[in-house]
């Protein structure tokens, strides 16, 4: 078993944790196979007609020997596969773990029982695992019979049905002298040396929960719980699946039970420990990694020398474009000022003329009216300040050459010619463009000196009252963060139909629709629509894209503002550090998510390593919680600490042997392995028992054969051959026939 990653809960943990040193793997098994095995004639020759064939027919494995045996000869999984090879034209035949020397065979493996279920419904793959035990064990089978007597466990309220088809079988082909039958936990609690207690039997395909009276089993009060390893490891491969969907690899059902029984262990308190399972203090020693074979891609490996003509090539490439983006911010630049100088032409012509001659300039001009021409400017001023703030650096150099005259300007146009009114025109262009860039010179100086006067004032104020300025600080780092998640909020809601921000969206449309714009009259009778004329038309397109006529410049100047502010108080607030920032917090490798998926460690997608890796973290307890807590795993059937308590308290309340049963809880069989699980029983009966009164749990010495082992020393006692029916007796009252003993499916 796994030790467990912690004995207590894990703290919370924070954010400045210690960095997680290298992961430890665990690496998946591969197909149990385990060779040829010789066949054993040294037990035929030791036993004589009294000696018994003591078989274990389990769910997971079935286990034989002979009653004088300490353990048992042979065990193997209860699996056939028989093919026809058609180029050799023979018929081969694997059981048990040869299947999986034979790619062929493991496909064409068939199971004594129904996956999850301890019932026989396959007695074609149960005749030849009979055959394969009794020839490993040597017997000859002289005149067609085995000769010897044959114990068999079977699971509690067997079905009459499957016990008469195995008697038929044990009698009628291999000829056995007599056969008797009995419950392997019972036998395993006999072996034990228990005579009043209650058996918690988990095993491969069910949990089982039987009282025990005086050596004897009270099977009308036992009760069945169906979940068992198989299940587990199916539940956890259904939780993998939905944890790694895309998971490249494969993972098989022995593989499965083997990750559960080596990584997953009982919790004390699960809900407490599973709120703090993803922490990230103690997570490396929580999360199990487990990898998978993978192959490697092949990476070319280049020189020193082309490795530094490809960053060259990079750095290049990289230069041109920021030269390319720079030059187009000019020319976006340049067509905003003209415009501009071109609507406040416009303004300064309607100032000194009539309203009818306004009218016909703004419309000349695409303008309804004043209102919007204004709009318009201060629009287009807002933008190129930004912009000249941004880029006007770029071209300082230029401007600092020599300064430009315009001779043109001052000579009367009825003077010129053609041309020269061309080259007027284009002059004065370029002196309206470098009285811009003066402007925009002096207006950046002021805004220089505007920001330095602010830099002073707040570093007068951050001296004089540090906490005030700190407190500010951090209340308008919080604002800025609000405004921005309401932004990502309302673009996530903007997928979903029935938003707010989907119904602001679709109340646009409607009322674009039920406009009743200006229409003009044509000669033939048709209504011209003048949407779009105005460029203004064409914001409600934004409005309806976002729901609220946002553009990206807001979202960048937020995006600033917050990086100037965390920067101001990482410099000067000492409980501001780094993992404080909101990248820090939005990094996906501190998310709870990616410690659910890739534990504390960095994961690069483009590795086969890590790709064909699986994390265990809150499996490990979650899967081996179903037994106490069924719900999880949507199973609608009370747990083991419920239905032994109803057991205890009304089954047996009355009960003279009741105190005798509570200092004897005993557990067997495999799926009790887990570390934990006797210290969790033992905990929470005690919750639900009287105080007053003693509890005592106890495990097998050896879950998994003790049931084996059982069998066989009550198989070696001699009162206990009155309890096998012999052939004689099969014959005369059919295979519904069976003698009641201690550890059989005898109601009480």
């Amino acid at each position: 078993m796994a030790p467990s990653a912690t004995a207590d809960v894990p703290p919370p943990s924070g954010r400045n944790s210690p960095k997680p040193g290298p992961a430890k793997i665990w690496s998946v098994s591969e197909p149990p196979f385990e060779g040829f095995k010789p066949i054993d004639t040294e037990g035929y020759a030791r036993s004589n007609r009294q000696t018994a064939i003591v078989i274990d027919n389990g769910s997971s494995a079935v286990r034989a020997g002979w009653s004088f045996d300490d353990t048992p000869r042979i065990s193997f999984p209860p699996l056939m596969a028989r093919y026809r090879d058609r180029k050799l034209n023979r018929t081969f035949t694997f059981v048990g773990s040869d299947i999986y020397s034979d790619g062929t065979a493991r496909g064409q493996a068939k199971n004594v029982y129904e996956p999850g279920s301890n019932i026989i419904n396959n007695w074609d793959v149960q005749e030849g695992v009979l055959d394969y035990i009794f020839i490993k064990m040597g017997v000859e089978g002289e005149n067609g019979s085995i000769g010897r007597p044959v114990v068999m466990t079977e699971p509690v309220a067997n079905l009459g049905y499957t016990r008469k088809t195995m008697s038929e079988i044990l009698f009628e082909c291999y000829g056995a002298p007599s056969v008797a039958y009995g419950i392997d936990s019972l036998f395993s609690y006999s072996y034990n040396g228990g005579k009043h207690g209650l058996v918690v039997s988990s095993s491969y395909s069910s949990t089982h929960l039987i009282p025990v009276v005086d050596s004897k089993a009270i099977l009308s009060q036992a009760t069945r719980l169906n979940w068992g390893r198989c299940q587990s490891a199916e539940y956890l491969l259904k939780l993998l699946r939905l944890k790694y969907p895309a998971f490249p690899g494969k993972i098989s059902d022995p593989q499965a039970e083997d990750l559960v029984r080596d990584h997953c262990y009982v919790s004390q308190d699960y809900q407490t420990e599973l709120s703090h399972y993803l922490d990230w203090t103690g997570l490396e020693d929580r999360d199990h990694t487990i990898q998978f074979p993978y192959t490697e891609q092949v990476v070319v490996q280049k020189t020193e020398e082309e490795l530094a003509a490809a960053a060259e090539k990079r750095k290049e490439g990289g230069r041109r474009l920021q030269a390319q983006a720079a030059k187009m911010r000019l020319e976006k630049l340049k067509r905003k000022e003209e415009e501009l100088e071109y609507c406040l032409q416009i303004q300064s012509q309607i100032q000194n003329t009539t309203k009818k001659e306004a009218k016909r300039i703004l419309e000349g001009g695409d303008f309804d009216d004043e209102s919007q021409l204004e709009k318009r400017i201060r629009d287009l001023e807002k933008s190129v300040k930004k912009a000249r703030n941004k880029d006007v650096g770029d071209v300082e150099e230029e401007e600092n050459q020599a300064e430009p005259t315009f001779p043109l300007l001052d000579v009367p146009d009825d003077q010129l010619d053609e041309e020269g009114l061309k080259q007027k025109r284009t002059q004065r262009l370029m002196k309206s463009n470098h009285e811009a860039r003066q402007r925009a010179k002096l207006e950046k100086e002021k805004e220089k000196a505007r920001l330095a006067e602010e830099q002073h004032l707040d570093d007068e104020r951050r001296r004089t009252d540090f906490q005030g300025w700190v407190t500010e600080r951090r209340i308008a780092r919080q604002a800025i963060i609000a405004k921005i998640k309401d932004r990502e909020r309302l673009k996530a809601e903007l997928g979903t139909r029935k938003s707010l921000a989907n119904q602001m969206r679709m109340k646009a449309v409607a009322n674009l629709a039920a406009d009743n714009p200006t229409k003009k009259r044509r000669r033939g009778g048709g209504d011209d629509d003048t949407f779009g004329a105005d460029d203004a038309d064409w914001g409600i397109y934004r409005q309806i894209a976002t729901g609220e006529g946002s553009d990206d410049e807001e979202e960048e100047d937020l995006a600033k503002e917050l990086q100037k502010l965390e920067a101001q108080l990482l410099e000067h607030d000492p409980d501001f550090t780094e993992e404080s920032t909101r990248d820090a917090q939005m990094d996906w490798t501190k998310s709870k998510l990616h410690a659910f998926l890739r534990g504390p460690y960095a994961f690069d997608p483009e590795s086969q390593r890590e790709a064909n890796q699986l994390h265990l973290n809150v499996e490990r307890i979650r899967v081996p919680e179903v037994v106490f807590q069924p719900s999880i795993a949507g199973l609608d059937q009370a747990g083991i600490v419920e239905i032994a308590a109803g057991i205890l308290n009304e089954r047996l309340g009355d009960s003279p042997y009741r105190k005798d049963v509570l200092k004897d809880i005993f557990l067997t069989g495999g799926n009790t392995l887990f570390q934990g699980f006797e210290d969790r029983l033992r905990t929470e009966l005690r919750a639900v028992l009287p105080a007053d009164e003693e509890i005592r749990v106890r495990r097998a010495g050896d879950c998994i054969l003790d049931a084996w082992k059982g069998a066989a020393k009550w198989a070696g006692k001699a009162e206990s051959k009155r309890a096998f029916v012999t052939r004689a007796e099969f014959l005369e009252k059919g295979g519904d026939y069976l003698k009641e003993h201690e550890c059989g499916n005898a109601s009480v």
